[in-house]
């Protein structure tokens, strides 16, 4: 009752203090003065800080108005702090303060092949009070599908992180084969150490692009042109032009013409994981659930348990992480193809114990056969690419 009664008291504290540094800011912020906001600024410290600065600032040149220059700064900021949204656009009535994100650091043997096991079954646990106010309340916790965090769908709109429209999303899918991934995990740009964060904030301010608008498919391929030109010094080839539309179509599934902020700076941050993290690397960010979805598939695939599968069942499993369909995971006719990895349990799996895609096995035998640390090698960027909430492919898997 103590270790209780200590928390609920801190919760309360911190609520207190939030309360009064938002009306302190709100205070601020109904000054007309512009003045007083571009001297904060430029009173922050850290050389990161006045790189963004001065590169917004030389984007930005030409005329422009005061406000347009502020609202850019902060989304600046926004994407150096690793924040998807912008706590001024919700209320900050009775909320609660957003947590201050630490990007990982490299360690010396994250290059080194890690040990996963295929035939050892990982337990998989989730926390039992929530990530937020640390209140275990039993069946209201909503749990993440990719880590071992749990939450109140009240925290999390406290937070600003849970608005009208996601609230029912959250509370269908969170406890169905689907899932939710939580704000830690559906922000891929939070993979990135403070190293690769600058390389790609470099890449975007070279490039014009601006923090938090929509980008249209001449304004993609603009900016791929762009990369490919200053990194190898020449125009990108057609083909190239023709996947990256490709990739485009696939960042705007609803037929929108453009496609949203938050995903392309997904589908950035996967891309420059991919360049510059060797796979090993990679294969170390995959969670024990991430883990377990994975040696689900590769059962289903191996049909005669010989510990290989072919290659064409490889690529086929890249296109099963993306698990956005919401009608068809409602459905009665669950598939491979389009729900994701079979996990036990699940109806597909208990139709004697096959997979509904059946692979001859003379094509297995003709064509190069991949064992399970190899599996994980070549669809570990797939995995980690799915696990946003939206339902774009930040990584378009190759024919």
């Amino acid at each position: 009752m103590g270790v209780l009664m200590s928390r609920r008291q801190t919760v309360e504290r911190v609520q207190k203090v939030s309360l009064a540094v938002s009306a302190f800011k709100d205070g601020l912020r109904e000054q007309p003065s512009t003045r007083r906001r571009a001297e904060a600024g430029t009173a922050r410290q850290g050389t990161l800080e006045q790189e963004v600065q001065e590169a917004e600032e030389e984007a930005l040149a030409g005329p422009s108005q005061p406000q347009e220059t502020s609202a850019s700064k902060a989304a600046w900021e926004r994407l150096r702090d690793g924040r998807g949204v912008e706590p001024e656009e919700f209320d900050r009535a009775n909320r609660f303060t957003p947590p201050a994100f630490i990007r990982p650091k490299r360690e010396l043997h994250d290059d080194e092949p890690p040990d996963i096991s295929l035939e050892q079954r990982e337990q998989i646990l989730n926390d039992e009070m929530c990530e937020i106010c640390e209140v275990w309340t039993a069946e209201s916790l909503f749990p993440c599908r990719i880590c071992h965090r749990v939450y109140h769908d009240g925290c999390l709109r406290r937070m600003g992180y849970l608005q009208k429209d996601s609230a029912v999303e959250v509370t269908e899918t969170a406890h169905t084969e689907t899932g939710w991934s939580c704000y830690y995990c559906d922000n891929l740009n939070l993979l990135l150490t403070e190293e690769e964060m600058y390389s790609l904030m470099e890449t975007l301010r070279n490039c014009k692009i601006i923090p938090g608008v929509c980008l249209t498919l001449d304004d993609f391929l603009h900016y791929k042109h762009q990369v490919h030109k200053q990194q190898f010094e020449r125009t990108m080839p057609e083909a190239q032009e023709e996947q990256a539309a490709v990739q485009f179509n696939a960042l705007d599934p609803d037929k929108k013409g453009h496609i949203e902020w938050q995903d392309f700076l997904s589908h950035e941050s996967i891309q420059l994981l991919q360049k510059i993290r060797p796979q090993n690397a990679l294969l170390r960010l995959l969670t024990p659930k991430e883990r377990e979805r994975a040696r689900a598939a590769f059962l289903a695939l191996d049909q005669d348990n010989d510990g290989f599968i072919g290659e064409s069942e490889c690529r086929q499993a890249r296109h099963t992480w993306f698990r956005k369909h919401q009608k068809e995971m409602l459905s009665c006719n669950v598939s491979i193809s389009h729900v994701g990895p079979i996990s036990e349990g699940s109806p597909a799996s208990s139709r004697n114990g096959k997979s509904p895609e059946k692979i001859l096995p003379a094509t297995k035998q003709e064509e190069t056969s991949i064992d399970w640390p190899g599996f994980l090698r070549e669809n570990v960027a797939y995995i980690l690419a799915a696990r946003p909430n939206s339902a774009a492919l930040h990584l378009q898997p190759l024919a």
